[in-house]
């Protein structure tokens, strides 16, 4: 008998019937990647997108749908599913619309499933929602199709074989990190036309000789394939940063809280990634500022609860001051409950807070309300109207018309 590879493991997880509570959940993270989306229009890469010719509507939406900072996230297997997983699915009016929030499902379990089997070697150097979201964009366009077992593992292989996003965009002012989500969609779905149309993909592509274990981790985890499915473990961001800075910035907010103030220093202990991708003392720039403990917690003790023009260029002079007095540090115990709890630290006058979960996480989870008004936000802030908030609304939390979302990105984005 052949040995099943996993990859066929994955594939026959994913042919399971969804259920109606699922896509009620689904509806909530297309709400919340549509506001992402409308919210980047003001950004300086999403002027030279919407200043391109190509009509191509769902690579628009890819370019713009991480820019906040503000897209969902997966804890444990550190990625964001959303920002790939839906303009994989802005194809257009032929599909009904349990068939695309089915294929979303599909997607954001593929993605986590194989993102979960990442080593820290391999998030040491690769951007997980690249690499696993790939994957994710393939399981969607394969459940579009009606494609069967077997040519969803040939849609997988594919995707893998192609799979890849490296972290040196760090290091430099890019915009590699938005390119890698579209680029992620296009291979992604492509393999899953391709197999859908008979193209053939290596079935062992994760855990084979040459296949992307061997190429990127050391010690790949255990692929799991539990009963619920995996969109319900996503969590939603509040606030306009990078994940990472969000236990401070809510460690801060419960401390100030008890003291009425954050006057004196403030030590920040996190965990070491944590660390590694936001200790910047001085940005200079809008990503900077975004990926700053620092500034998230000099926004805290200056004037309170976050808003997305704090970590824009004015607001990097305005809290400099307030950055001098923030010191962070990897603390082995916050470090211990990390990826499964994001978590943080902060000292300050004496009085320490110890947070363990974040708001937005399924321990305290963002009401449907928060995320609604998190959307009304993010829709405000790309400069449309109300009734463009109203609309996005209706259609992703009870519309029954895919192509009606597909216009109202057209109308936003053309």
């Amino acid at each position: 008998m052949t040995q099943e590879s996993l990859t066929e493991k994955l594939a026959k997880h994913l042919m399971r019937p969804v259920d109606e509570a699922t896509r009620q959940r689904a509806r909530l993270h297309l709400l919340d990647w549509l506001g992402c989306v409308a919210g980047a229009r003001q950004s300086d890469l999403a002027e030279q997108q919407l200043g391109y010719k190509e009509e191509n509507i769902a690579s628009k939406a890819a370019w713009l749908g991480n820019i906040m900072e503000m897209d969902d996230i997966h804890r444990s297997s550190i990625l964001h599913p959303g920002p790939v997983i839906w303009p994989t699915l802005m194809v257009g009016g032929q599909y009904a619309m349990d068939d695309i929030l089915d294929a979303a499902i599909k997607g954001y379990e593929a993605t986590i499933a194989i993102g979960s089997t990442f080593d820290d070697c391999h998030y040491r150097f690769y951007h997980n929602t690249s690499t696993a979201g790939v994957f994710g964009a393939a399981a969607a366009v394969s459940s579009l199709y009606g494609s069967d077992l077997d040519k969803t593992v040939s849609a997988l292989g594919l995707a893998g074989s192609v799979s890849g996003g490296l972290w040196q965009m760090r290091h430099e002012n890019t915009d590699a990190k938005q390119w890698h989500i579209e680029r992620a969609l296009s291979n992604g779905g492509s393999a899953g036309f391709y197999a859908a149309h008979g193209a053939v993909g290596p079935r062992f592509i994760l855990e084979g000789p040459q296949g992307l274990y061997a190429a990127t981790c050391e010690n790949p985890k255990r692929i799991t394939f539990p009963r619920k499915w995996r969109i319900h473990e996503v969590s939603f961001k509040p606030w306009g940063a990078c994940r990472h800075a969000h236990p401070a910035i809510d460690a801060a907010l419960e401390l100030k809280a008890k003291l009425g103030s954050l006057d004196g220093e403030v030590l920040v202990e996190t965990y070491a990634d944590a660390i590694t991708f936001c200790d910047r003392p001085d940005p200079q720039t809008v990503v900077d500022a975004k990926f700053s403990l620092q500034q998230a917690v000099a926004v805290v003790a200056e004037k309170g609860v976050p808003e997305l023009a704090d970590f824009e260029q004015d607001a990097i002079a305005a809290f400099a001051k307030a950055r001098r007095r923030v010191t962070v540090k990897a603390a082995e115990d916050v470090t211990a409950r990390y990826p499964e709890h994001y978590g943080a630290r902060i000292t300050c006058s004496g009085q320490t807070f110890d947070l363990v979960d974040t708001q937005g996480d399924p321990e305290r989870p963002l009401s449907r309300d928060g995320i609604i008004g998190k959307a009304r936000a993010l829709i405000a802030w790309g400069r449309l109207p109300d009734v463009e908030a109203d609309r996005a609304i209706d259609l992703a939390l009870n519309g029954d018309d895919p192509e009606a979302i597909h216009k109202m990105l057209r109308d936003w984005l053309s």
